[in-house]
């Protein structure tokens, strides 16, 4: 079954940090923008699952740090013209599905929306596209449509939902719970009329204005602020602060789902899965004649039924282990029963109160111009890889502390440092001063691949004054 003819307009929130798949997914490079079910990203994956006819295209909501992935990863998907709206500070789902209806609203007047996450895993497209027909009838009569999701066990870590009798796959809701104890999620399983709240919403935004309007009108207020001020900043717009941040911090289940009539619910014809904990990704993924789930340079012997992955090029071998998560990056290491998957949140608590970075980043940054990779550090120097995209350049800037060696590996790079700029190729090399003036820039058509040593007293990414810069920032880094 195809969509009808209407239009609708997808609105996707790309705003978690995904810590309960640490030590892969980090606060500047979360799950949603990993290749965790698939040759493409999370993110991609559902910008291609609202793709085709009865589609307009998709708008993405994120936060300011991760403005270019997005960018980049829609760029690769195919996805023509997205409007990426730029959240200045976190407040849940109320305000950014609002932002979506008023956005959708500013485009046409008669919008439905389709309000989803980033980091959902749905492979069947074709259900998940008739699960939305069902609920578009509905919704353009005023209705908000959520969509469930059959419960195959007794799961404690989702909402349920109670449906009641269904027109043409459509069910009214009876009402909300939060996440149940087990023995109550037993009882729902046997009662067969619970589904498993998917955290996707179809509406129009006429209806969901109407919503804020009658129960919570002064996040309208704020939002409609917000926009009114809101500045194009490249392919972005951003929200104003100070209007978006005096928005309550609430999820729009709590702030309008829970209070208006009429909320209708479609069971989802497809697979669901908001890879929730490494046990969600053993789940869903190919299993070996052990039962193991096997990523990367991973060797074993006497293993059975454990999600056991390796990055970056470490070789991560288990002897005699049962049902066990083990998942190793170049700098960090996990080792967990899997039904204690979810734990995994204590140790990133840990770490962040210790002041850790490997929370926050991967040895391997990227940047809207590529990436840099951190290969070694000692008193008073770092060594880095660079990788600039062709046609990319780095900021023209100076540093207060340190001083750098560019050697060249592969590709050519364009040099300015002070009133000098000149070209180099492999295995050639330029040293850059304290305080000088500086800017590197690929002119080619490959990938330009450079080391770069930092020498100095301080060696911080905050260590860096922009002159000009192609992409519009201050101090984030390089």
């Amino acid at each position: 079954m195809e969509l009808e003819a209407s239009t609708i307009h997808p609105f996707i929130l790309s705003g978690g940090s995904g810590t309960r798949l640490w030590p892969l997914s980090r606060s500047t490079y979360p799950k949603q923008f990993q290749p965790l079910a698939g040759e493409f990203s999370l993110l991609q994956q559902s910008c291609q699952r609202v793709n085709g006819a009865g589609f307009a295209g998709a708008s993405v909501l994120c936060n300011n740090d991760h403005r270019f992935l997005v960018a980049e990863q829609l760029q690769q998907a195919g996805v023509d013209g997205p409007t990426i709206v730029l959240e200045p500070v976190a407040r849940n789902t109320a305000p950014a599905a609002l932002v979506s209806a008023l956005v959708a609203m500013g485009r046409d007047p008669g919008a439905l929306v389709l309000l989803m996450p980033s980091d959902h895993v749905i492979k069947d497209t074709a259900g998940f596209q008739r699960s939305v027909t069902k609920g578009m009838t509905a919704a353009a009569a005023g209705r908000i449509v959520t969509f469930g999701v059959k419960p195959d066990k007794p799961e404690t870590g989702y909402g349920y939902i109670e449906i009641a009798d269904a027109t043409d796959g459509v069910h009214s809701v009876s009402r909300f719970v939060e996440k149940p104890p087990v023995e109550t999620a037993e009882a729902y399983l046997r009662a067969g009329n619970f589904v498993w709240n998917a955290g996707i919403f179809l509406f129009s935004a006429q209806a969901m204005i109407a919503a804020f309007e009658a129960h919570a009108p002064e996040t309208l207020r704020h939002c409609r602020n917000a926009l009114e001020l809101a500045k194009s900043d490249l392919d972005f717009l951003r929200l104003d602060q100070d209007a978006y941040g005096q928005c309550e911090n609430v999820s729009l289940d709590y702030a309008i789902i829970e209070k208006v009539g009429g909320v209708a619910c479609v069971p989802l014809e497809s697979d669901w899965s908001d890879l929730g904990s490494w046990q969600a990704l053993w789940e869903i993924g190919d299993k070996d004649t052990d039962g193991n789930v096997k990523q990367g340079d991973v060797v074993l012997h006497d293993t059975r039924d454990s999600y056991v992955q390796s990055t970056d090029g470490v070789c991560l071998s288990l002897i005699g282990m049962d049902g066990v998560i083990a998942v190793a990056t170049s700098d960090a290491i996990l080792l967990a029963p899997k039904e204690r998957a979810q734990d995994v949140k204590h140790i990133v608590d840990q770490l962040k109160k210790s002041g850790r970075t490997e929370t926050e980043l991967h040895k391997r940054v990227y940047r809207p111009w590529g990436w840099y990779e951190q290969r070694g550090q000692g008193s008073r120097f770092q060594v880095k890889y660079l990788m600039v995209k062709p046609g990319a350049k780095l900021s023209l800037q100076s540093h207060h502390h340190r001083a750098e060696h560019w050697v060249v590996v592969s590709g050519t790079a364009e040099v300015t440092v002070d009133d000098k700029t000149f070209l180099m190729t492999e295995n050639e090399s330029t040293y850059i001063p304290l305080g000088a003036k500086h800017r590197l820039g690929n002119p080619g058509r490959v990938p330009a691949l450079l080391v770069e040593i930092q020498s100095g007293s301080y060696l911080g990414e905050d260590d860096i004054v922009r002159f000009e810069d192609d992409f519009n920032r201050d101090k984030d880094g390089a």
